[in-house]
């Protein structure tokens, strides 16, 4: 009989193999800029390892072979995605430091940035050669699809709809789950071919536009310039920017009924008109703040509209030094990092929906106090797929979520506070923007950061993108498969003594 283990190593196999083709995509850029060709042992390098180690427990591995009860708990699959994530972060931080562009602490935090579409950076990007910038760039536009997403565009396992709900993606857009993630890549990618198109018609070099564009979708925010998307001073430019951050936040169901031309389910969706209300209400609160300060009228509206929508979606592309922005203003950008994007985008954040549940479930305990319990209706919210009703598990759900998540923000930010030498507010500002996988700074993220300054924000990130109950679970797994296998070793030894005795 064919023992059975507690572990799956195939899916985990076939993620490395996808990572290390991702790895390796920078060097196609190489013929445009030969003086870098010197690089390409950096990327060719983790590529192939990656490519032997995937394929080598792809060989030794079977997929039949887990147990079946394992195979249905959330822990394997937790367990899963965290340590292929935990791979590519490793992955995509050898790169720099092969070509000695970071050390190993300031790399892991740049391709960690990367991957969970953060865009806090410790580069210089003046001095950075092309290939990296790319590379971040393409850590962050692949990182927003998740590696799971990728892989299924051209295989699908007996495990793909666990694996894809884990890595984040809420909404199955058609019957047939690989159909669902070709539906997703071709909407993610003409997005980025019109945002291309459109940076290029209003004058970015084709470099920079391919980076923006990539990075504006994913809501990660890397740039190619020092001053973020302010460098160009043109208003045109941060149009393009917001609406391809707004794309970015948006869920791929919500795209795809957008893509479908079907408006009138598109404006029912909860989230969606909760996103437009909260836009509308506090653009014009932050214009007049910032008016207050001695802004120009039309210069406060277009520096509130553009940043309020970039903290909101979580991409963090700024036109603006934040330090120097009131409190009022400066406490919304905080709350809108917190708040996050859509449920299944690529934002991060405590999500929109998560948010505007709690709101309904607010108003629905004031009902039940005031109105006869008789006249009290279930509450619920709009989906893509439609409407759906807010019973105790959601909420009890909900509610979990948001607390832990005010929790590790509140230690997190004491946290930096103490090993930053930052007031408290600037402290809160980077973590939320960390934890919310955002990317504005007020200058606490440096190269001279000290090392718990960057494995905290880098803990914030991991458990931004991931999610946190997500992470938690991998690691209790991988904790319960350590304890396992070592009292199956400890019971053998025991055997052994006993028959030697």
């Amino acid at each position: 009989m064919k023992k059975k283990t507690l572990f799956n190593y195939v899916n985990i196999g076939n993620l490395i193999i996808v990572i290390g083709i991702l790895i390796a995509i920078p060097l196609f850029i190489l013929p445009f800029y030969p003086n870098e060709a010197r690089f390409w042992p950096a990327f060719m390098i983790p590529a192939v390892l990656s490519f032997i180690i995937g394929g080598s427990i792809c060989h030794f591995s079977k997929a039949d072979d887990l147990d079946p009860h394992w195979q249905t708990n959330i822990q394997k699959g937790s367990l899963t995605i965290l340590l292929t994530w935990g791979y590519g972060f490793l992955a995509g931080a050898v790169p720099f430091v092969i070509a000695d562009q970071l050390s190993l602490l300031h790399a892991l935090f740049e391709a960690i940035s990367g991957w969970t579409t953060t865009g806090l950076s410790v580069m210089d990007v003046t001095t950075t050669p092309k290939i990296f910038l790319f590379h971040r760039s393409f850590m962050q536009f692949c990182g927003g699809l998740g590696f799971v997403l990728v892989i299924l565009m051209f295989v699908q396992g007996k495990q793909s709809m666990n694996l894809y709900s884990m890595e984040g993606h809420s909404d199955k857009l058609t019957a047939n789950l690989k159909k669902t993630a070709q539906t997703v890549f071709i909407l993610y990618g003409s997005f980025t071919v019109i945002g291309v198109v459109a940076y290029r018609l209003l004058g970015m070099s084709f470099f920079d536009a391919i980076n923006h564009a990539m990075c504006a979708l994913s809501t990660g925010g890397f740039s190619t310039r020092l001053d973020s998307i302010g460098t160009y001073n043109n208003s045109a430019i941060e149009v393009v920017t917001i609406l391809l951050m707004l794309v970015g936040t948006t869920s791929f169901a919500v795209l795809l009924l957008l893509a479908k031309g079907k408006w009138k389910q598109l404006f029912k969706i909860s989230d969606l008109r909760f996103m437009l209300a909260l836009l509308l209400v506090t653009i014009p609160l932050v214009t007049i703040s910032l008016t207050n300060e001695g802004m120009d009228g039309v210069a406060a509206f277009r520096s509130s509209a553009f940043n309020v929508i970039s903290a909101l979606t979580t991409t963090g592309y700024g036109t603006v030094d934040f330090a120097t922005w009131p409190p009022f203003a400066f406490g919304i950008i905080i709350l809108f990092m917190l708040m996050g994007g859509g449920m299944g985008s690529t934002a991060g954040g405590i999500k929109l929906s998560r948010v505007y549940i709690l709101m309904r479930l607010a108003v629905h305990n004031l009902k039940k106090k005031i109105a006869p319990t008789r006249k009290v209706e279930t509450p619920y919210y709009m989906k893509a797929q439609g409407k759906t009703p807010i019973d105790t598990a959601v909420a009890s759900e909900i509610t979990g979520f948001f607390l832990t998540y005010l929790a590790i923000f509140a230690v997190g930010t004491l946290i930096l506070a103490f090993s930053a030498d930052h007031s408290l507010l600037e402290a809160g500002f980077e973590f939320a923007s960390a934890f919310g996988t955002v990317g504005l700074s007020v200058g606490v993220t440096s190269a001279t950061s000290s090392g718990v300054t960057l494995i905290t924000l880098i803990g914030a990130m991991i458990l931004g993108r991931l999610e946190i109950f997500i992470v938690l679970i991998g690691l209790y797994s991988g904790w319960r498969i350590s304890k396992e296998k070592a009292l199956k070793k400890f019971e053998k030894e025991q055997q052994q003594v006993l028959i030697r005795n």
